[in-house]
């Protein structure tokens, strides 16, 4: 269940609060094929299976950057922002792909709302990501989003 804050004062609030955990997501192979066509990025360990099986990593793994993508779906099933004009993904601090994420695992997104400080017409969050990969002891990817929320 989402956190939801109304208006920035109540964000302002959150500041260090733990989100919680998303559900978990599949990655599929059909997942990691759009993404290989939609970045250009068609390297055999995503994308055939056949040889990924003989491969480093036993199989298909989804592509880093995919993953990383998945944090703005997975973030935004633990908060809800309500009260704000616009919300902008501002960038990304400290990203590390600790371990792949072979295909047909499942993922969730651990976070906490770090820092909330103020910008020109709004706030600035640094929200503390990590995305776990169901059943093993490493995470996937560990880093901080930054997202600005206009009043």
């Amino acid at each position: 269940m989402p956190i939801t804050v109304n208006g920035l004062d109540e964000l302002r609030a959150a500041a260090g609060r733990d989100l919680g955990h998303s559900s978990w997501l599949d990655i599929d192979q059909k997942r990691v094929n759009l993404f290989a066509d939609a970045t250009d990025d068609h390297q055999w360990i995503h994308v055939d299976p056949e040889r990924a099986a003989d491969g480093p990593f036993g199989g298909p793994i989804a592509h880093g950057y995919l993953t990383l993508s998945l944090v703005i779906p997975l973030f935004s099933e633990l908060l809800v922002m309500e009260g704000i004009s616009v919300s902008i993904n501002y960038g990304l601090n400290k990203v590390r792909f600790i371990s792949p994420v072979p295909v047909g695992s499942r993922i969730r997104m651990a976070a906490t709302l770090a820092e909330v400080t103020d910008v020109r017409g709004g706030v600035q969050c640094v929200v503390d990501a990590t995305v776990e990969i169901e059943g093993q002891d490493k995470p996937a990817v560990v880093g901080q989003a930054v997202f600005r929320y206009l009043a």
